[in-house]
């Protein structure tokens, strides 16, 4: 069985989600964040401590949106995933890569330095540097959305689950409420999947019931 090492609002909420709308069975283990401070013994699991860390057989992986086209392609077909032969595929791929190397990045040093360093290590100047640096990346997917439901190909896929996270993570950091019209309702339209909200309570009963605390949240 796949097991996926999670924490509350973490990157790791991709391949959770990306679990759900495939149907896969998975065993969920919650850590709290950062598990490389607060759950040392992780560190013999996963040497650099980040999150996520998904084991499926002799298989280890640790990026997010990579997670979510390994089970896509392993585990399909789906049409999470275009293919090489559909038009799409190139978009598909930008897609994909986009979602980490251009909206997550930016994020996280707003979260850094807006509430995760010591009060005097906060940096309110570079956090809304990077606020206004992610808000301008964002043009892409308002644009990508002004004339479909979704980012490409025609139809619901992986690129919007690796790329809904980078918004959900805006809501939890403030950030939400500067979205465009389109983004706006894309975002909107995302929550109300199945898929979604089935690993928003996967996640919330995996902490429950391993006694792990959500993360404190703007």
């Amino acid at each position: 069985m796949i097991t996926l090492y999670h924490c509350d609002g973490a990157r790791s909420f991709r391949p959770l989600w990306m679990l759900e709308e495939m149907g896969l069975p998975y065993e969920l283990k919650m850590l709290p964040f950062p598990p490389r401070v607060l759950a040392k013994e992780y560190l013999a699991i996963n040497p650099l401590g980040t999150i996520p860390f998904m084991i499926d057989g002799e298989t280890r992986m640790t990026e997010s949106s990579g997670i979510c086209y390994y089970l896509g392609t392993k585990y399909g077909p789906t049409p999470l995933v275009v293919g090489m032969d559909d038009p799409a595929y190139g978009a598909f791929l930008n897609w994909m890569y986009f979602s980490d190397a251009t909206l997550t990045f930016p994020q996280t040093l707003v979260l850094r330095y807006s509430q995760l360093e010591p009060e005097e290590r906060r940096n309110p100047q570079v956090a809304g540097d990077y606020a206004k640096w992610f808000l301008g990346r964002l043009r892409a997917v308002e644009a990508a959305t002004a004339n479909g439901e979704n980012l490409c190909a025609g139809r619901f896929t992986a690129a919007d689950i690796v790329n809904g996270y980078a918004l959900r993570l805006a809501g939890n950091i403030g950030l939400a409420k500067d979205f465009g019209p389109n983004v706006a309702a894309y975002w909107a339209r995302l929550q109300e999947r199945e898929g979604y909200q089935r690993a928003v309570a996967a996640e919330r009963k995996a902490g429950i019931e391993q006694n792990v605390a959500p993360r404190i949240r703007a």
